[in-house]
């Protein structure tokens, strides 16, 4: 809360931040994701069939896991709240994003689609640029799906 006399806390250090993290989350996602394919591959070989291994049953469950307890403290750390209305929108969409970032241009594409993602998102909390934000969100999200399936 401000009082009359106080001023609000600049809100472009907590965007910024918040688009750090979104980038280092999904340039950090396509690591390990790539690390377990291949060790999937190694482990499998050439094996007739389906071959499933530990590593693929547990990558996105355990990405999503380590991705909303980051963005829990770093969103408490930066003042961007509330934090169970933001977590979701950020998590739940990222893997289209980001499968068609990937798809497009590869890991630099992956990690700015993050960025911008996570910072529209942010950006949607303040009550100022909620509408420039969703449009924003939705404009991300329009442009992954014709690249996936357009």
């Amino acid at each position: 809360m401000t009082t009359p006399h106080t001023r609000p806390a600049p809100a472009l250090p907590r965007l910024l931040g918040a688009a750090v993290t979104g980038a280092v989350l999904a340039a950090g996602a396509l690591a390990y994701l790539s690390w377990t394919v291949r060790r999937s591959g190694r482990i499998c070989g050439t094996a007739d069939g389906v071959c499933v291994t530990g590593w693929n049953l547990t990558a996105v469950p355990l990405l999503f896991a380590v991705s909303l307890a980051v963005l829990l403290v770093v969103y408490e750390r930066l003042g961007i709240g509330p934090r169970l209305a933001l977590v979701p929108p950020t998590l739940l969409p990222a893997p289209v994003l980001l499968a068609a970032a990937h798809a497009s241009a590869g890991w630099w594409a992956v990690a700015l689609t993050g960025g911008a993602w996570s910072y529209c998102v942010a950006l949607a909390a303040g009550s100022r640029y909620r509408l420039p934000a969703v449009a924003a969100c939705v404009g991300l999200l329009l442009a992954a799906l014709v690249v996936l399936y357009g």
